[in-house]
């Protein structure tokens, strides 16, 4: 027998649970014992005849020799790091904990004592409810064709039967009614600069959102016909201070006014357009309507949410104040996430006085929602005795549940503009919210992979690569002759606002083709 063969059958690799490593040897006293056995045992393999005293000296020094060798032989694998036994415990977890039944408690829970005595410690029942209209608000990000050399760019990559089903979002009880379509009148920067093509679906008008409705058994969970009207935002927060046109304009018949550039995209409409000859307030208002009057002549109680993150927060506002103002004594709350200031301190007064509900998630490091209105708001108040209220000044709405980036043990320190702002980022930081004075939660179940879906905000050592979210290959196929090229939309995803039917009855939804 070799005698590298007689080490390794004397010499077996032990595993310590404790340390997490893989040696040969615990110990010098370990490594000098087994050698000298292992000679002593085996001296017949190594020594001639000779003296017993001088072959004993002989295996000693021998086995000495290698004694010292093995002190410096450590077969190590990598160490498991807390982040490891993290990602581990993670991936064997669902991310959704069973739906709790909140019928008894949903005007409670949508605001109806102003969210009192359920933010500091957030309630869960109201953590799970946020983070349902953050996904609808997500959702408008994530089936929006983002892609410059797409002639359906600027478009919903999906038709309404089936887009809460490619994103994962089909066992949440909605489905949806109706898509948003907006343009703009006044020269808006990037966000509206779609197609690189000549050729597109729309050189007018992007798709901002859509009217989703409750099915039965969501009703029956959370106690009323729920309709929820979701509203996109602009593609990146280095964009806002462009968008903001800084102006306030009249809104109503009182007082009250809003951002010029807001106003603007929710109410555009022209007859030259294929998708805009109503304006997004018009196509709406008339979808809402109509669910209202449908479940209302069923005898059922209605509520509608509204939601949406950036720019989509500043629509919702504006969407509420005019359902408010249309369809007196229905439940209205407005979900927003990173949502700028939308009009002065009348507009605020108004939606108040007519019941709106707004509940605003930001996060602290979020420069969006510090706009417009840098100097010029809510903080001059305080001078109101002596000015009286001032018209011109910007002013937040609603009820604020402020988030802080360094709750998170997940996320980067240091600035982040684009990371601050993320939809994503904000819907993992509710998830593991608790209170203004407590660490993230352990028991936090929402995915935390999907916070690098479009930034880079993840610590390194959980190894998710930076804005995973894309299209696979960039969007492009392999055709049947080898080509690499881009892919046909199906029939029933090409946008189309002609014809569009309505979803009458939710358990006989028919396709619908937009």
């Amino acid at each position: 027998m070799a005698m590298s063969t007689m080490i390794h059958n004397h010499l077996r690799p032990t595993f310590n649970p404790s340390s997490n490593r893989v040696s040969i040897i615990r110990s010098h006293k370990d490594h000098q014992q087994v050698v000298i056995d292992l000679f002593k045992k085996k001296q017949v393999v190594i020594d001639r005849p000779s003296s017993q005293a001088s072959s004993n000296r002989a295996t000693t020094r021998l086995a000495e020799s290698f004694s010292n060798l093995l002190d410096h032989l450590h077969i190590e694998t990598p160490p498991k790091s807390n982040w490891d036994l993290i990602c581990e415990e993670k991936r064997s977890t669902p991310t959704m904990s069973p739906k709790e039944v909140i019928s008894e408690k949903w005007r409670e829970i949508h605001g109806e004592n102003d969210w009192d005595n359920l933010l500091h410690p957030l309630h869960p029942w109201l953590r799970r409810e946020i983070v349902k209209y953050g996904e609808f608000a997500q959702a408008t990000y994530d089936a929006f064709d983002f892609d410059s050399f797409s002639e359906y760019c600027g478009s919903c990559r999906y038709n309404r039967s089936k887009m809460f089903e490619k994103l994962g979002l089909d066992k949440n009880g909605y489905k949806i009614c109706k898509y948003i379509y907006a343009m703009s009148h006044i020269d808006m920067p990037q966000w509206l600069q779609r197609s690189q093509l000549g050729d597109t679906w729309s050189k007018d008008s992007n798709w901002m959102g859509f009217v989703a409705v409750s099915d039965d058994n969501e009703t029956r969970r959370i106690g009323r016909r729920d309709i929820v009207v979701s509203w996109r935002g602009t593609v990146a927060p280095s964009e806002w201070y462009e968008d903001f046109q800084r102006k306030l304009e009249p809104v109503g018949e009182t007082d009250a006014k809003v951002e010029h550039g807001f106003h603007t995209i929710y109410t555009s409409k022209s007859d030259f357009t294929r998708y805009n000859k109503s304006s997004a307030s018009e196509q709406v208002m008339k979808e809402v309507s109509r669910l209202v009057q449908l479940y209302r002549a069923k005898g059922e109680e209605v509520s509608v949410t509204i939601t949406g993150h950036s720019l989509g927060g500043a629509l919702a506002l504006l969407n509420a104040y005019e359902v408010a103002a249309t369809i007196p004594g229905l439940p209205i709350s407005v979900i927003s996430f990173g949502a700028p200031r939308v009009g002065n301190n009348a507009f605020r007064e108004e939606l108040h006085q007519m019941g709106v509900k707004t509940l605003r998630v930001v996060v602290k490091q979020d420069l969006v929602p510090r706009m417009p209105g840098v100097v010029f708001n809510e903080s001059l108040q305080v001078f109101d005795e002596i000015t009286g209220p001032l018209d011109w000044v910007y002013i937040h709405v609603g009820v604020e549940l402020k988030l802080d980036v360094r709750s998170s043990p997940y996320l980067k320190r240091g600035f982040n503009l684009s990371g601050f702002h993320s939809q994503e980022t904000y819907l993992h930081l509710v998830d593991g919210f608790i209170g203004s004075s407590s660490t993230y939660r352990s028991d936090a179940r929402r995915d935390v992979a999907l916070v690098n879906k479009a930034c880079d905000m993840l610590v390194d050592e959980l190894r998710i690569p930076r804005c995973w979210y894309q299209m696979e290959n960039k969007g492009l196929v392999c055709n049947g002759h080898g080509r690499w090229v881009k892919p046909k939309r199906d029939p029933e995803d090409i946008p189309s606002p002609i014809g569009e039917p309505h979803c009458q009855s939710l358990d006989r939804l028919q396709p619908i083709y937009l």
